[in-house]
Order: C-alpha cells, then sequence, then structure tokens
C-alpha cells in the first residue's frame, strides 16, 4: 500500500510517497511533471512486492512547499539539494536503483555526482543527456530565451503552460488517446495555476541550459562507470526525440534499450510493460 508523507528538508516542507517493504532493494524515482509523483501512481504498488519505492515532489512541485521565487532558487542544483536532504532525512540512502524521467534526468544526475556509492542501477526513461535528443520545441528556447530572458520572451513560453499546449503534451505520441486519463494533464494545470507557478516553470527553462552544458561530463561518467542501466523511451515525445534514447547506446553499449509506442508520459499507456521490463531488467542483471 503506497504512503503519503510530509518531511522537513531544506527548511520546507516536502511531500513523498512510500511503498513496498523497508530493507527490500530501493528504487528512487525522480519524474518530471508539473503534479510529479502522481505520474508514478500505477508503477508503485506494482512493483511493492519487491521493491522499496520513494517518489517526492520537488519545491514548486506537486504536494510540496512551493516558496517564492523571488527568495528560493528554482536551480536544478536547488532541486538536487533538496532532493539529497529529503532522502538523508528519512533514511532512504545507500546503493539503489534510480528512474529517471524527463527533470528527473538532470536532478538524478547531480545526485548520482553527490553520493556515486548510491548508484547501483538505473532506469531511464525519456530523460535526455545528448545533444540529439532535443526536439525542434527546444529551438527557440534556446536560442532567445536562454541568452536574452525578459518579459517577450518569457510571453513566447507562456503557451507551454495554457491548457491546450499542456494536454497536447500529455497525448502526444500516445496512439490510443482514450488509455491516457485526463486526471493526468488537469492535475498538472491544477497546480500550474497556483501563484507564482509559472514563474518556477520559467526560471527551471532557463537554468535547464545548465544541464545541456553538462551533457559532455554526463556522458563521460557513463562510459567510465558503466552503471547497469535500462532505457525506456517514447518514441513521440513532445521535447525528446528518439535519437536521444539511441544516444545512450554509444555510452553503454551493454544497455538494455526498449522502444516504447508512447509519448513523454509513458507511463500512462505503458506501465505494464515498464514493469515487466524493470522485474526481468532486475533479475537478469542486477540480483
Amino acid at each position: 500500500m503506497t504512503r503519503f508523507r510530509t518531511v522537513s528538508a531544506g527548511g520546507l516542507e516536502v511531500f513523498y510517497r512510500e511503498a513496498g517493504r523497508p530493507g527490500a532493494p530501493k528504487l528512487l524515482l525522480l519524474g518530471g511533471s508539473a503534479a510529479s509523483s502522481h505520474q508514478f501512481r500505477n508503477l508503485m504498488p506494482a512493483l511493492a512486492d519487491r521493491f522499496h519505492l520513494l517518489a517526492l515532489d520537488y519545491p514548486g512541485f506537486g504536494n510540496s512547499e512551493s516558496p517564492d521565487p523571488a527568495v528560493w532558487d528554482y536551480t536544478f542544483d536547488s532541486l538536487a539539494e533538496i532532493v539529497d536532504e529529503t532522502l538523508l532525512a528519512i533514511g532512504f540512502t545507500g546503493p539503489m536503483g534510480l528512474y529517471l524521467q524527463a527533470h528527473g534526468g538532470p536532478i538524478g544526475n547531480r545526485l548520482i555526482s553527490l553520493h556515486p556509492d548510491w548508484l547501483q542501477w538505473q532506469v531511464i526513461q525519456n530523460a535526455n543527456s545528448y545533444e540529439e535528443g532535443l526536439t525542434n520545441i527546444w529551438d527557440d528556447i534556446r536560442r532567445v530565451f536562454w541568452s536574452d530572458r525578459d518579459s517577450r520572451t518569457e510571453a513566447a513560453l507562456e503557451a507551454l503552460f495554457e491548457p491546450e499546449t499542456v494536454k497536447e503534451i500529455h497525448l502526444t505520441g500516445h496512439p490510443d488517446p482514450t488509455k491516457i486519463s485526463p486526471d493526468s494533464w488537469n492535475l498538472d494545470l491544477h497546480f500550474l495555476t497556483r501563484p507564482r507557478a509559472r514563474k518556477v516553470q520559467l526560471d527551471l527553462l532557463l537554468d535547464y541550459r545548465t544541464n545541456a552544458a553538462k551533457y559532455p561530463d554526463w556522458q563521460r561518467r557513463l562510459r567510465r562507470d558503466q552503471p547497469k542501466t535500462l532505457i525506456f523511451w517514447g518514441q513521440g515525445d513532445f521535447f525528446f526525440t528518439p535519437a536521444g534514447g539511441e544516444a545512450y547506446l554509444r555510452d553503454l553499449p551493454d544497455a538494455k534499450l526498449i522502444r516504447l509506442d508512447s509519448g513523454h508520459f509513458a507511463l500512462e499507456d505503458c506501465w505494464q510493460e515498464i514493469v515487466a521490463g524493470i522485474n526481468s531488467f532486475y533479475d537478469d542483471t542486477v540480483s
């Protein structure tokens, strides 16, 4: 049974979901939507019989505290620090698997840099670490917003947070939209209507340039350490191209890549395939 808790970390109240038996192999779930850990609602109970699972909401996401961006820096460094402090506060440390999706990729990579001994194995699901993985959605963000953020360039990105675009992000690449619960995008929209929520997301879009700058470092670490890696990649992702998933095989030739007929939120319509893949990979490669 999944339990819902909060803990004080870095001076903030952080919400997290926990399932499975303490003492079982740990699997940390790091997601990316505004609703954050809600995206793991199907995965957690399906894996709770063999893993101790934890998924949290970052500051400004989901049910966690959302400090004013005028006084709290919404950067990937800051989010990773809060994740680290949360895990230390509740004792979810030591060797573990990491499930990385979207924003969870850069946050997870920073966590691995802080605690390289924690990473036992990893599941990468549409979490990009390569230049060729960025779709053309990023063109204007990189060319204009990253170099010149002002009210004009912010306004150009406001469409990303409008209801029709949020719905499009959740449905793009999914062949049967009737399998995608409207709750997924409606919950994102709910959290995006909170005061300053769009400013939080714009701050993180700006700071994503630090992730692109770190791609070569993360790739070098992959080549050096060769972590046991399972890759799921929704081929119709709104943000990240199929080439982004294929690129991991250059640095991790022993990784297993499973191409999904899905999109950015593959857990919405392919969670059973992902559960089966994780169980099989753990049995065959990790344990």
